[in-house]
């Protein structure tokens, strides 16, 4: 798992942050981001049971699960406590590895 603390401020945009609606990602200011690893995710299914579990807990913004790598990106307004992870992921059916 990494973490880090995003405290940078978002660049400001030719539009004036208000009229893009392109693919760009905007940067969430004072967020922990995190990445975990889970095992037994294949498909899907098993992204969306990690993520809505995942998603439940307190101070968490976004999820993001990806069952080809295994990797979970959660962004959350503090870090996360890793048993509350592990809970989570295990509810979902899955194993928090590495943690």
């Amino acid at each position: 798992m990494s973490a880090e603390t995003d405290t940078q401020q978002p660049a400001t945009s030719c539009c004036g942050g208000g009229g893009c609606q392109g693919g760009s990602t905007e940067l969430q200011v004072g967020t922990v981001t995190a990445v975990y690893q889970v095992s037994g995710m294949t498909c899907g299914h098993c992204e969306g049971a990690v993520t809505a579990e995942l998603s439940a807990l307190p101070g968490v913004t976004s999820v993001k699960a990806v069952a080809a790598t295994g990797e979970v990106t959660v962004i959350s307004t503090s870090p996360l406590d890793t048993e509350a992870v592990r809970a989570a992921v295990d509810e979902a059916g899955y194993e928090l590895a590495g943690a």
